[in-house]
């Protein structure tokens, strides 16, 4: 068939690449000149930077998986660490490398610092239960509900960094069912699957200059600077988008746009899309900041380091970003759930550093929040389904899946996306 994939992030390009593979002539269209959406580079006056920290971890099989396919090398292109959350004061978690998760995660727990045993024998005792129910919860709870009663050491240097980073949704509106399927991905996996996977090239090397280039070089056609405008529906296997001829086409854009691409669309049944709009525009969400530094001291024991984070200490991590293959001196704060007026982050990032690490010498170099980074993963949310109409499929890690808003959602999307187009 020929397919149009309108949009040329991840989801986009994971798409585009599978259904390719698949056989299938694909045109992906990309509104920017920059190709990975949400996870792209920013060539700026201050050099090269990316427009947030990314971790992927050793469970993202699809993400993986697609990087080999258009050739490029995990084991060169990703840090790999045992899964580590230790904070400046030497006090958290740190899973000894090279064991099944569950092994490590128990020896983590018997030999993280500062937690008393009757703290780490409460989080054994949560999290046997949690694998004894198979990692499910009712579809309300909240992370907050799952983890109630466990001791404050645990819940401060674990539970919270994990769901912040992991659903970018503060724990007590983040949903406890997302929160323990990404765990049990992480947990139950093969050795490494817990790992921590830290980009060491810049995100436009990570994976969409290869997937670009991939799919050039078979035959597709990857087209930039160029955002739809129209899109018309004749019959379920006969579709225009402005203007060109198609036989099906994947919406990979984020829900806004994809909401205005459907309401502005001809030939579409509005009484069939209504409910699949009505979805999409009830998310709500949640921002992520990064503030980049300059001349920071090197981070000793890894490249990266939790933090303390309240009220007027906004950053839960900093990567030194001189281990990552960037120039040494360079550090990223981030703050997950970043609020909608970041206008006081530089200040409040520079003044954590000065209180938890003893930077004083350090100097911003630039900021950058992405407003409306990912879907809030709140409990009992009903996400879009991946089918629109006939012919017509939503591709993005906000689609109904069991993933919170990650590269690997939507990786495992675009898989999903191209089996049905198989199938159509």
């Amino acid at each position: 068939m020929k397919v149009a994939v309108i949009g040329g992030g991840w989801a986009g390009l994971a798409c585009a690449v599978r259904a390719t593979e698949a056989g299938h002539a694909v045109t992906v269209f990309e509104a920017t000149r920059q190709w990975g959406g949400r996870a792209r580079r920013l060539d700026t006056e201050e050099g090269r930077l990316d427009n947030g920290q990314h971790i992927l971890i050793g469970a993202y099989s699809a993400s993986l998986a697609l990087m080999r396919t258009v050739g490029v090398d995990p084991d060169a292109a990703l840090l790999r660490l045992p899964l580590t959350l230790r904070f400046p004061d030497g006090s958290g978690l740190a899973l000894p490398p090279g064991r099944s998760p569950t092994l490590a995660l128990l020896i983590g727990i018997a030999s993280a610092r500062g937690w008393r045993w009757r703290d780490k024998a409460a989080l054994l005792a949560r999290a046997l239960r949690w694998r004894l129910t198979g990692f499910t919860c009712p579809p309300q709870a909240s992370v907050a509900d799952l983890c109630r009663g466990l001791p404050a050491p645990v819940w401060q240097q674990l539970i919270e960094p994990l769901c912040v980073s992991a659903l970018n949704t503060p724990p007590d509106h983040a949903s406890g069912r997302v929160f323990l399927r990404v765990m049990r991905d992480a947990l139950l996996g093969e050795a490494g699957s817990a790992d921590l996977l830290l980009p060491r090239v810049d995100l436009g090397r990570l994976l969409p200059d290869a997937a670009t280039a991939w799919l050039a070089r078979q035959g597709a056609e990857p087209v930039d600077g160029r955002r739809v405008r129209a899109l018309h529906c004749r019959a379920p296997d006969d579709w225009q988008v402005d203007g060109a001829d198609f036989d099906a086409v994947v919406l990979a854009t984020p829900p806004w746009e994809t909401a205005r691409l459907l309401r502005e669309a001809t030939g579409l049944d509005a009484a069939a899309t209504g409910p699949w709009l009505a979805r999409a525009e009830a998310l709500r969400h949640e921002g992520i900041g990064t503030v980049y530094v300059e001349g920071a001291p090197a981070l000793a024991a890894a490249p990266m380091l939790a933090l303390h984070s309240g009220a007027q200490a906004p950053a839960q991590f900093v990567f030194d970003r001189g281990q990552l293959g960037g120039p040494a001196g360079l550090a990223a704060f981030i703050i997950s759930a970043a609020p909608a007026g970041a206008g006081e982050l530089e200040a409040q990032v520079l003044a954590q550093a000065r209180q938890q690490l003893g930077w004083t010498t350090i100097r911003p170099l630039r900021t950058i929040v992405e407003r409306r980074a990912t879907f809030a993963c709140v409990p009992g949310l009903q996400r879009p389904p991946m089918r629109i109409a006939d012919g017509l499929w939503a591709c993005g890690d906000y689609v109904d899946g069991p993933y919170p808003a990650t590269l690997e959602g939507a990786a495992r999307c675009a898989e999903q996306v191209a089996d049905a187009l198989g199938r159509q």
